[in-house]
Parts: structure tokens; sequence; C-alpha cells
């Protein structure tokens, strides 16, 4: 008998990580197991990110978005319902939320937008220079740079 399983709920709160250790770790310590509010996390090339989170019924000033370390904290506060509606279906969720992103080394967070209901967090992966791969030039004369020269004499 299979087990059949998602390693997508591993990968919801997680950015930038390349490396399975890393998502497991991550996933392990999020505090945002739930899939509420929904919401995507979107990669466009090699460095950009997006977290995209549907907030029907808030406000841009009903977000608060909160970068601590590595941690960038999502809460949003209570949606406004019509007092004077009752509901035959009510499927649109209502109440407070917090969601936790755990980022790995080098995501930063560019900005954020709210546009038709649609909170965007734009992160950026900016690898610094002594940690980019770089090709390594090979002398072939037998001498090495600087003080490794070998006397020859």
């Amino acid at each position: 008998m299979a087990i059949a399983s998602s390693l997508a709920p591993l990968f919801r709160q997680s950015v930038g990580f390349d490396r399975f250790n890393d998502v497991f770790e991550s996933a392990l310590h999020s505090e945002a197991a739930s899939g509420y509010p929904p919401h995507n996390v979107e990669r466009y090339g090699d460095d950009h990110y997006r977290i995209v989170i549907t907030a029907a019924g808030l406000c841009a000033d009903d977000l608060d978005l909160q970068l601590e370390k590595s941690v960038l904290t999502i809460c949003g506060g209570e949606r406004h319902a019509d007092a004077g509606a009752t509901y035959l279906h009510q499927g649109i969720a209502h109440g407070p939320f917090r969601m936790v992103f755990h980022l790995a080394d080098h995501i930063e967070v560019q900005g954020a937008t709210f546009e038709h209901g649609l909170l965007i967090v734009f992160l950026l992966h900016r690898m610094p220079e002594p940690l980019k791969a770089r090709h390594i030039r090979i002398d072939s004369s037998g001498d090495g740079p600087g003080e490794y020269r070998i006397n020859r004499g």
C-alpha cells in the first residue's frame, strides 16, 4: 500500500530556500500552518519572489507587515461585515489573521502593494558578491599569484 503525500504545505511559508533541509526546518518552526487566508508564494526568474495574500474586505490600514531578522510577519485585522445582513451563505472568511514567513539568507523585502483585495509583498534574493560563484583563472606558467610565487632559482 503506497502512501501519497504532497510537499506543497512545506513550501507555503518558505521563500528563497532551494535545499530540502532548509524547507523542512522552516516547516517545523512555522507558526502559520493553516491556509488562511489563501495565499501564493511565487518565484520569478532566479532572484525575484512575491507573496500574494487575499484580503477581501480589508483595506491597507487593516494590514501590518513587520520584518525582524529573517522573519516576515503579516497581520490582518477584523474584516467589517454589514451589521444588518442575514447570511444565507457566508463563504468569505472573517476574522483576524497572522502569517509568519521564514526568509532564507539574503532575501530582502523590497516593498508591498495592496490592490483589488490582494496584498502583494515583493522580495529579492540579493547574493553578496563574495558569495557568488566565480571563475578562477588557471595560470599555466608555474608561478603562483603574489606571495605564493615559487622561487625557481
